[in-house]
């Protein structure tokens, strides 16, 4: 087998950057709606899409299989269908890691700039109310939808960087991407929810940026407790 250069001079096999390309590209389209839960894939089809054989690609399903964002079937692989159980456990997760992280940012009182950077997402949250209510429209969608999630994402994300344990958020990113693949199917994001969101978002900031550990920690755990009743209340389960 043909081989080119890895990490530290050794050799790795050629067909490696292609399972990693057959991997992010099949991540992609599950995370943005193309593949929804439910979805067949298909060997042949993914494997044109990326100029590569069906080897590699025979490969990525098999590890998000394992990781869980698939599930094989007797004709192949479908991206994974949830229960209701599933959503609960991962918001379960998602608050245990996320609550312990945010009250070691509180106690560490972080800088000025990194409040900033956060101050920039929260407030952009409240951009994406105002334009919504201006719209007359009932709900968030295409490109606005999609901002808004980058923005709610990327805050918690840049909190749990802030907590300085990568374990954490390897965990976390993983548990997002599975929410996000269980809830693509229907979400209103509505100026009621964004609101909501901006409420939580500020106050959890205005709690981390005065060390205030106790009261970050109250509130991010209430959001997302909150967040996991929307979900659940938004979503139809076959199960």
């Amino acid at each position: 087998m043909l081989k080119q250069p890895g990490r530290n001079g050794k050799s790795l096999p050629r067909n490696r950057g292609a399972l990693a390309q057959a991997h992010r590209h099949i991540l992609a389209q599950v995370a943005d709606g193309s593949l929804p839960a439910g979805a067949p894939l298909s060997e042949v089809a993914l494997a044109e899409q990326l100029g590569v054989s069906r080897t590699p690609v025979r490969e990525a399903i098999g590890q998000l299989v394992a990781e869980g964002i698939l599930q094989k079937t007797h004709r192949g692989a479908v991206v994974i269908e949830p229960t209701r159980q599933d959503i609960i456990e991962l918001y379960e997760l998602r608050e245990a890691v996320e609550v312990y992280a945010i009250g070691k940012v509180a106690e560490a009182r972080v800088s000025a700039r990194f409040l900033e950077s956060l101050d920039a997402l929260v407030e952009a949250v409240r951009e994406s109310a105002s334009v919504l209510k201006k719209s007359g429209q009932k709900a968030l969608e295409g490109e606005a939808l999609q901002k808004f999630i980058q923005c709610d994402l990327q805050f918690h994300t840049l909190l749990l960087q802030a907590g300085g344990n990568g374990r954490m958020l390897k965990i976390l990113d993983s548990t997002r991407l599975l929410l996000r693949v269980f809830t693509l199917r229907r979400q209103y994001h509505t100026v009621k929810l964004l609101n909501e969101v901006y409420r939580f978002h500020r106050g959890v900031l205005d709690a981390v940026a005065a060390g205030q550990r106790d009261q970050a920690m109250r509130l991010l755990g209430e959001h997302i407790r909150l967040s996991l009743d929307e979900r659940l209340a938004e979503c139809v389960f076959s199960n």
